[in-house]
């Protein structure tokens, strides 16, 4: 596990062991995840979004508390995972970092609650898996539009964005923060603190 630019944003480089039958790795461990990280990623949903070339999902976040955090891998194709930082008062807000990930590396990213998150298929089809921190609840849901000029997202030149009509209806990040809808760094913090604060009190230890 590596922190990148964002803070709250990791990126997981597994060990993939090779022999003819094919190869194997642990794309996610929970020991070593708590280890990094400094607290365990609770598990209540997994997703596995099948995306055509060209197809964007996202900006989307959750309110926090309790937001939802999200651990992605890509099992088939490639796409370009995007994390940007929409917590109001953080030092690295209306920034983002992409990461790709494909059926080759084996790479997954997380990214803490609070934070934004967005992907292209940039192959012809790609399959990607979240490991998602609390159900998926309508209410607390929001987006950002992935194109908004003010975030600047690289997206691929030669692929063409292709989003859904609720994701090409969302908000431009300056007027969802006019709305009240993004998250509080400060907000975002305790939440993390707390998760930490529960760790070290009662969960398993990690050694």
């Amino acid at each position: 596990m590596r922190e990148l630019a964002i803070e709250g944003a990791w990126l997981y480089t597994p060990r993939i062991h090779h022999d003819a039958r094919g190869s194997v790795l642990e794309w996610f461990s929970g020991r070593e995840f708590a280890r990094d990280v400094g607290h365990p990623l609770p598990v209540a949903q997994a997703n596995c979004p099948v995306t055509r070339r060209g197809g964007v999902r996202g900006i989307h976040y959750a309110d926090v508390p309790p937001g939802q955090a999200k651990y992605v891998t890509c099992v088939s194709g490639v796409v370009l995972d995007v994390i940007v930082d929409v917590r109001v008062g953080s030092p690295t807000y209306a920034q983002w970092v992409a990461v790709r990930l494909d059926d080759c590396d084996r790479q997954a990213v997380y990214l803490a609650e609070g934070l934004g998150h967005a992907l292209m298929a940039l192959t012809e089809q790609a399959t990607a898996v979240y490991l998602c921190s609390t159900p998926y609840a309508p209410e607390r849901e929001h987006g950002i539009h992935p194109l908004d000029p003010d975030i600047g997202i690289a997206w691929p030149d030669d692929v063409v964005p292709l989003l859904s009509e609720k994701d090409a209806a969302a908000p431009s990040l300056v007027n969802a923060h006019r709305l009240g809808l993004l998250p509080s760094y400060a907000d975002c913090r305790t939440y993390a603190d707390s998760l930490r604060g529960v760790h070290q009190a009662g969960d398993p230890v990690v050694p």
